[in-house]
């Protein structure tokens, strides 16, 4: 009965996608896990649970991924509690980014995002260079969808705001515990299915013979939940216009400066407070 089932659905897919005006919906959930070291700083077991409870919005989230054969707008979920979660300092700077559309075209190699940063917006266009996957041949069942393994080694800019999440891990007592280790590339796990052949998936990923159900990069997953194949409500899939024109390169040095002040700011603001207590 259950090899019918498989094989039956099989037949529903293929039928969905043969469809001329094929479209797609995937949901995604993001998780990522924090180090709740907080850099070797003394915190009571409660304390540190009232930390990852208000850090919830950040680190768990909803995205849409509307796609057919050549394009696909990828965005997060709307959340009523997502702004304010976060206090303190890294929570109201973080509360500064808001993501917006990313849309990549496949066929024209156009990947396009809209991103707002302390209320300037910006378009950020990437290179739409297919990414350079190694294929392997180890399965697994997600869902209903038979997905295979593929690795990508992710190479990244220092001046990303992504490259400063890492904190040095070396139990070397001569260097400071709370120092940034910037890697220069990381390991990023797929898995796709060629049940559903197009070669889309969340985020900046895409380029494998098959819809990507689920992505593995340091303490981050994103997994698919759900996916309704030719949904009666069609999306179209346009590419963004609004926003400063920039590249990758060009925006993460944005950020990076801005950072970079704010750093400066905060340890001004230290000094004063502690030159106040003498």
């Amino acid at each position: 009965m259950k090899s019918l089932f498989t094989f039956l659905f099989a037949l529903l897919t293929v039928a969905a996608f043969s469809q001329k005006n094929f479209q797609g919906k995937a949901i995604y959930k993001s998780k990522t896990t924090m180090d709740m070291n907080f850099g070797g700083r003394q915190m009571s077991e409660d304390q540190k649970k009232r930390i990852a409870e208000r850090m919830k919005g950040m680190l768990e989230k909803t995205y849409v991924l509307n796609f057919n054969k050549i394009a696909s707008t990828y965005k997060e979920e709307e959340s009523l509690g997502a702004p304010g979660q976060g206090n303190g300092r890294f929570g109201g700077m973080m509360s500064s980014f808001s993501g917006g559309l990313r849309y990549k075209n496949i066929k024209e190699g156009i990947v396009l995002e809209e991103k707002e940063f302390f209320g300037k917006k910006f378009l950020i266009s990437d290179t739409g260079t297919k990414p350079e996957w190694k294929l392997g041949s180890e399965t697994k069942k997600i869902g209903n969808y038979i997905c295979y393994k593929a690795i990508l080694t992710k190479k990244i800019d220092p001046t990303s705001f992504s490259s400063f999440r890492g904190r040095n891990q070396n139990n070397d007592t001569k260097k400071d515990s709370t120092q940034v280790v910037i890697p220069k590339e990381i390991q990023v796990i797929a898995w796709y299915t060629p049940q559903i052949p197009v070669s889309q998936g969340p985020g900046e990923y895409w380029g494998l013979p098959g819809l990507i159900l689920e992505i593995n990069e340091g303490r981050s997953t994103v997994l698919c939940t759900e996916i309704i194949l030719n949904p009666s409500e069609k999306v179209e899939l346009k590419a963004p216009k609004k926003g400063k024109k920039v590249t990758r390169v060009a925006y993460n040095k944005i950020i990076k400066k801005k950072m970079d002040e704010m750093r400066e700011q905060f340890r001004g603001r230290g000094n004063r407070n502690r030159g106040s207590r003498h």
